[in-house]
């Protein structure tokens, strides 16, 4: 079985897919940049936004971030990327995830971090 979550984003529609997919097992979080009507324009509030959002998902497919295996961060600018790392470390705490980043551009020029995350349904 199959279930897909969305987020009701304004890309869902637009790009064609959904914020989540649980599928045998595994939650599939999309690539998540800051959510709702005021986005912060720095990198710390962008992430707090995108780490609400991917909560919101998991939650829905009924795992947490103690049940992350694999995440990939995106940033425009990597220099930036320490200012997350306490956000980080609140959100994975004791249970961290395999991790990769990636310098790269992001969908819009404001977004300054964009989360992807994978994982695992507890039994």
């Amino acid at each position: 079985m199959i279930k897909r979550i969305h987020s009701g984003g304004e890309y869902e529609k637009k790009v064609g897919y959904c914020r989540a997919v649980v599928a045998n097992g595994f939650v599939f979080v999309a690539g998540t940049c800051a959510q709702g009507d005021e986005i912060p324009s720095d990198i710390v509030g962008q992430c707090k936004s995108s780490l609400d959002a991917i909560g919101k998902a998991l939650a829905e497919a009924g795992a947490g971030f103690k049940d992350v295996v694999r995440v990939n961060y995106y940033l425009p600018d990597m220099s930036e990327f320490k200012l997350c790392w306490p956000l980080l470390q609140g959100a994975f705490g004791e249970n961290p995830p395999a991790a990769t980043v990636v310098e790269c551009n992001l969908i819009t020029p404001e977004d300054r971090i964009e989360i992807e995350v994978t994982a695992v349904l507890p039994e």
